[in-house]
């Protein structure tokens, strides 16, 4: 018996030690809790009272509340900026006063604090400060500036224009498409400096033309967040959702102006289509094309409509659309007439600087003003104090910039000059190597007076294959064809800068691409070759091509009175021409890789592609080019095939032409 109780109190003991030892591990734990749990924070309820520029917040008096941070955020901005704390002092309602607003449309929210406690936010409340000192506005706007900041009236120039008619104005400055691209100030920086400096000179909207997509679609929603500035487009999507929003509202004069965006369909193929698809190659970025353009319609009325339900006085176009016939059904004058409600159409694209009054859908008549390039003009638009809508352009008329001929001076020009310099500096900076001259001229032959003889007008050189292989390889085409003229200088053996490159390709021709015939090809070669072995600009210097041109044979290309390329009458000299080792098919429709000035534009009397389909449209500058495919496609190094200066046997001159080299 006495075991048996022995063994109970052993138990007991043993239960009641394990049971303090929980306590002990338990307890603390538990008072560790206790002492950092946070106080429950009641959410506040705010109002805003604005008079003129002065806006007060007003906040009730919230439960547990020790302090209170507000939170501002402008009109088409997606994240709030926290603007300063309020302290409790026990009344029912305290006020903050929000400083330093300027006109527009904001949202204001506000979180109840308690040390390390914070209260769900407030609702959000939407206010805007519109300051009316009885001044008319005036909208001034740029198009197609291309990187040409130190061209025409100049970005100082703009700022001081600006700066000139804000002091009888209240000025809003917009720019309408294709600033960052067209000259190595945008080529080398890709696009950043040119929004540095957009920035600078106070833009207040801007919109995406067809060449903002230049650098790649991820550099230029990057290059979007740098801008201080909105970037809106009605109709530029992601499967469907839009990138950007499609208008913003500014208030100035005491009323609500809207900006609609609207960016060129025609986008897909005059910038890189790549950019636009997924990994697999599908299409995933649009612009609301179609045939009948009605996709495009719809969502410029429909910006146009949530605009004025939104209370706006005036709706302003800004659209990359143009006046071309190939931009057909997206032309500006396709658009106003299939809409309405809007008041006054500023237009980029075609580089023209046309004025003219065009109709909407319900015969309302609607001002289209455009205004050209490279800042030659400035676009201005006045609206008065009765409504009365004016539009116009100032124009600089001298060779010599603004900033050069009138010796401006204020804060754009100190940073543009800044900017120039660290470009030239950019010029110097060692991209690649080669261990070999891409040479135009003839590494042995010399003229009468000692000088090497440029080749590359008349023959295969190692250069031209280069040129060639990267437009070809640029564009993913079948084949690729680049004039000998248009390949300026030698690159030497050795450290390859930027400034060697861009010098290869200085007239900023752009990467073009069509379908054509074999027979259109045919007939190109043998243009290309009429003169063989002379020298013509128009000699093609090829990729994805072999060929022969027999010199023995006269030329019987024949031409109009302005040299242009009209037939053939006789017996080819061209023979031979295969496609990547394949006859060439005078029936089959091949790729062609080139530039607008061949492709497009009867550079060199290339008139036998007109009409031919467009499936790249001066999608990348010609210098862009062969820096891509030295960087990206050859990772800086140039390869071995490009060791012989006389090319690796693309072109072979059969009789005659072997007596020359």
């Amino acid at each position: 018996m006495l075991k048996i109780i022995n063994r109970f109190l052993r138990a007991k003991c043993i239960l009641t030690i394990a049971f303090l030892m929980v306590l002990v591990l338990v307890l603390p734990q538990n008072i560790s809790k206790a002492a950092d749990e946070v106080v429950a924070v009641g959410r506040p309820r705010i109002s805003v009272s604005v008079n003129g520029d002065s806006v007060i917040v007003t906040i009730k008096k919230t439960e547990n509340a020790a302090r209170y941070a507000v939170y501002i955020k402008s009109a088409g901005s997606t994240k709030y900026e926290l603007s300063g704390y309020v302290e409790k002092d026990g009344s029912k309602k305290r006020k903050y006063k929000l400083s330093g607003i300027e006109d527009g449309s904001y949202a204001v929210k506000v979180k109840a604090l308690n040390g390390n406690a914070g209260s769900k936010s407030s609702k959000a409340h939407n206010f805007v400060v519109s300051k009316d000192n009885g001044k008319d506005f005036m909208i001034l706007f740029t198009s197609d500036v291309h990187c040409g900041v130190d061209r025409g009236f100049t970005y100082a120039g703009l700022k001081a224009v600006k700066d000139s008619l804000s002091k009888e104005h209240n000025v809003l400055l917009v720019d309408d498409g294709d600033s960052i691209q067209g000259e190595p100030l945008g080529t080398l920086t890709k696009g950043e400096a040119m929004i540095e400096l957009m920035n600078a000179v106070g833009y207040d909207a801007a919109i995406p033309g067809n060449h903002e997509f230049d650098y790649g679609m991820d550099r230029f929603l990057e290059l979007a967040d740098k801008a201080g500035f909105p970037y809106i487009s009605c109709n530029f999507n992601k499967e469907g959702e839009l990138v950007f929003a499609p208008y913003v509202i500014k208030y100035v004069s005491g009323k609500k102006i809207a900006f609609v965006g609207i960016t060129t369909p025609k986008t897909i193929t005059s910038s890189t289509p790549k950019y636009f698809m997924d990994d697999n190659g599908n299409f995933i970025y649009g612009f609301m094309q179609d045939q009948s353009g009605e996709k495009l319609y719809a969502a410029v009325q429909n910006a146009v409509d949530s605009a004025r339900k939104e209370g706006a006085d005036y709706v302003v176009a800004m659209a990359h659309l143009g006046n071309e016939t190939n931009c057909v059904p997206w032309t500006y004058v396709d658009v106003i007439t299939h809409t309405n409600g809007i008041d006054v159409f500023l237009d980029g694209h075609s580089h023209d600087t046309d004025y003219a009054v065009v109709n909407n859908k319900d015969g309302q008549p609607v001002q289209r003003q455009a205004c050209g390039t490279k800042l030659a003009c400035i676009g201005w638009v006045n609206i008065d104090s009765a409504g009365k809508i004016s539009t116009g352009l100032y124009t600089w008329n001298n060779n010599e910039s603004a900033l050069k001929l009138l010796g401006l001076k204020n804060d754009l020009s100190d940073i543009m000059s800044n900017t120039v310099d660290s470009v030239n500096n950019k010029l110097e900076e060692v991209v690649a190597y080669s261990d070999y001259d891409l040479t135009i001229f003839d590494p042995v032959a010399k003229d009468e007076n000692g000088n090497p003889i440029r080749i590359v007008r008349m023959t295969e050189t190692n250069l031209g294959d280069f040129c060639a292989d990267a437009y070809r390889d640029q564009a993913g085409a079948d084949i690729a064809i680049v004039n000998g003229g248009g390949i300026r200088v030698s690159i030497n053996k050795g450290d390859i800068t930027y400034r060697d490159i861009i010098n290869v390709h200085p007239f900023g021709n752009m990467l073009t691409v069509v379908e054509a015939t074999g027979q259109q090809i045919l007939d190109a070669l043998e243009w290309g070759c009429r003169t063989t072995p002379s020298s013509t600009g128009g000699f093609p210097q090829v990729s994805g091509l072999t060929f022969e041109i027999h010199t023995y044979l006269d030329s019987t290309c024949t031409a109009d009175e302005n040299k242009m390329f009209t037939g053939i009458t006789g017996e080819y000299r061209v023979k031979n021409v295969k496609v990547n080792g394949e006859p060439l098919d005078l029936d089959k429709t091949y790729t062609l890789a080139s530039h607008d000035y061949m492709l497009l534009n009867n550079g060199d009397g290339y008139t036998m592609f007109d009409g031919c389909k467009v499936l790249q449209e001066s999608v990348k500058l010609d210098n862009q080019v062969l820096i891509d495919y030295l960087e990206e496609t050859l990772n800086g190094k140039v390869s071995e095939k490009y060791s012989d200066p006389y090319g690796d046997g693309r072109i072979v001159a059969v009789e005659g032409f072997e007596d020359f080299r």
